[in-house]
């Protein structure tokens, strides 16, 4: 939505500012990390964005019925104040998160690897070796 300069001149502008402002409604402390998947012929890779968190935040599993789960929780330390004064206000922490991907029939589930690195959760997703059959023919005789 674009912002809507207020005049006097018309009474439209307020209308629709005072009906979509949402001020009164309380802001949320979630957010949740960007995510990028990427295929390959051997392989799928997803890259979820995870600055300031650890390996040990996370909890990567396949469920029961073959989906990716990706949980987060950041437990936030009671530290003391703040040396130069009290924060007012305070956002730049991640609470919890969860995301499940559906994974494609041709993932092997047995060697899926995940790492953090530079920020970044890595979750490698090798795709199964396809074995070539050979194409059996077979006559079919008309009776």
């Amino acid at each position: 939505m674009l912002p809507v300069r207020r005049t006097a001149d018309s009474w439209l502008p307020d209308i629709f500012n005072d009906f979509f402002d949402n001020s009164w409604m309380e802001r949320a402390n979630y957010t949740a990390p960007a995510i990028n998947v990427i295929e390959n012929e051997k392989e799928y890779e997803v890259e979820l964005a995870a600055p300031g968190l650890a390996k040990e935040d996370f909890q990567i599993h396949i469920d029961g019925e073959g989906n990716l789960q990706i949980a987060m929780e950041k437990k936030n330390e009671q530290k003391e104040g703040h040396k130069h004064g009290r924060y007012l206000r305070r956002e730049f922490s991640y609470e919890k998160y969860a995301q499940t991907l559906l994974l494609p029939d041709d993932v092997d589930q047995e060697k899926i690897e995940a790492k953090m690195e530079n920020g970044v959760l890595n979750i490698h997703l090798p795709k199964r070796e396809k074995v070539q059959q050979e194409e059996k023919v077979k006559q079919i005789t008309i009776g």
